[in-house]
């Protein structure tokens, strides 16, 4: 499946105007593949990372339209009334610290690919000159290290 990341990049930021964002979807649409709870192989893959991108970006197309539509006093309200329970907030503090554990366990260059993309933003040839490294490398090592992290959070969800 690593194979159709640059195509489908290109395919959305033709259709999206903007590269950045494009990436953004692809990454996403890749973790929804590989977050999928179906034990049952995808028959076609390229077609499957296809249509999960294209509903990733109407999806957030009707989230923004949506969004659009409704009044700043509901936001503001939603916001204000909005707590999240101790129980939300161990489980999130718990779910970082497995996530740091597993970025921990990768080669440094995969690491700093991931967190150069997720925490910084930087677009994939900021990356590869910052690291030195071809952009197909840094392609390479993102997708590895979201696939790496899903599988350890899978495996210490278990226990």
């Amino acid at each position: 499946m690593e194979n159709y990341y640059r195509e489908l990049v290109c395919f959305l930021n033709a259709k999206l105007g903007n590269r950045q964002v494009a990436e953004d979807v692809v990454h996403d649409a890749y973790l929804r593949v590989l977050e999928r709870s179906s034990d049952t192989p995808i028959e076609q893959p390229r077609a499957f990372l296809y249509r999960t991108a294209l509903n990733l970006v109407i999806d957030d197309h009707r989230r923004n339209a949506l969004r659009q539509v409704e009044s700043l006093e509901v936001l503001d309200n939603e916001e204000r009334y909005f707590t999240p329970s101790p129980h939300h907030c161990l489980d999130h503090g718990q779910r970082l610290e497995m996530l740091q554990r597993a970025l921990a366990e990768l080669p440094r260059l995969c690491r700093e690919s991931f967190l150069l993309r997720k925490i910084d933003g930087l677009s994939h040839p900021e990356i590869a000159e910052h690291l030195g490294i071809s952009r197909a490398l840094v392609e390479k090592h993102i997708v590895n290290a979201m696939k790496h992290c899903r599988v350890r959070m899978l495996q210490w969800d278990a226990h």
